[in-house]
C-alpha cells in the first residue's frame, strides 16, 4: 500500500495547531542544502533541534565543510520558532563497521538502508532521552533517497525508543526545488556526492558520461 507521507505530516501539524501547541522536534540533518527547505517549512510548526550526525561522510575535510555550512545556514535563516543545533560524534569507523561486507553494493541498496538506520537510530535515541515530541530526518527531500524505506525505519525506531517518528516526504510540494532556491540564496556549498567513500567513484563515473 502506497502511503502519502506528506499528508500524514500535514495531519500531525493540523492537530498540533488545533491544540495550540508547539511540539519539540529532534531533526537529523544530512547537509545544509537538504535542511534549508525542511527548516523553512517545519519551523513554522515545531521548535527544532537540528542534529548533525553523519559518520558516513569522508574525508574529514568534507565533513567539516558540511558542518560549517549547516551552522551558517541556521545563523542566517529566520525562523518562526526556535532552532538549535547539536553536533553528533564523528566516528567514521562506526560507518565502516556497519558497511563491512556491503562495499560493492550499488548506491541506493542495502548499504544505504543501513546507513539511514544508523544515523536515524542515534537521532531516535537522543530524542527519546531528551523528551522530544518527535524525531525525523531531512533525508526524504532527496529524489535519490527511498522515502518509503526511510519512513519504515523511522516507524521501527519509534517503537524501540518510544518517541514518535514524524513522517515525511519533503520532496513533495516542490520541497526539493525550494531547497535548490534557498541554497542559491544563501550561497550554500552543494556537494556532488552523497558523502561516503563508496558514493564518490560512482559520481566520478557519472560525470564522465
Amino acid at each position: 500500500m502506497n502511503i502519502n507521507y506528506q499528508k500524514e505530516l500535514e495531519k500531525i501539524i493540523s492537530e498540533s495547531q488545533r491544540r495550540e501547541t508547539v511540539p519539540r522536534l529532534f531533526l537529523h540533518s544530512c547537509c545544509a542544502p537538504c535542511s534549508s527547505y525542511v527548516l523553512e517549512y517545519l519551523s513554522r510548526f515545531f521548535s527544532i533541534t537540528v542534529f548533525y550526525y553523519n559518520p558516513n561522510i569522508s574525508p574529514r575535510e568534507e565533513y567539516e565543510k558540511r558542518v560549517q555550512e549547516i551552522r551558517r545556514l541556521i545563523d542566517e535563516m529566520e525562523f518562526v520558532h526556535p532552532v538549535d543545533f547539536v553536533e553528533g560524534e564523528y566516528c567514521p569507523q562506526d560507518f565502516y563497521a556497519m558497511a563491512k561486507g556491503l562495499e560493492d553494493i550499488p548506491e541506493g541498496g542495502e548499504r544505504c538502508f543501513r546507513c539511514y538506520r544508523m544515523r536515524m537510530e542515534e537521532a531516535a535515541r537522543l530524542a527519546g532521552e531528551g523528551g522530544y515530541d518527535y524525531f525525523t530526518t531531512t533525508l526524504t527531500i532527496s529524489p535519490l533517497k527511498n522515502a518509503a524505506k526511510i519512513n519504515e525505519i523511522g516507524g521501527e525506531l519509534a517503537e524501540i525508543y518510544r518517541v514518535p517518528h514524524l513522517p515525511s516526504d519533503f520532496k513533495k510540494k516542490n520541497g526539493y526545488k525550494r531547497s535548490i532556491e534557498l541554497s542559491r540564496e544563501h550561497g550554500l556549498y552543494r556537494q556532488n556526492y552523497c558523502g561516503c567513500v563508496f558514493s564518490r567513484p560512482e559520481e566520478k563515473n557519472n560525470e564522465k558520461k
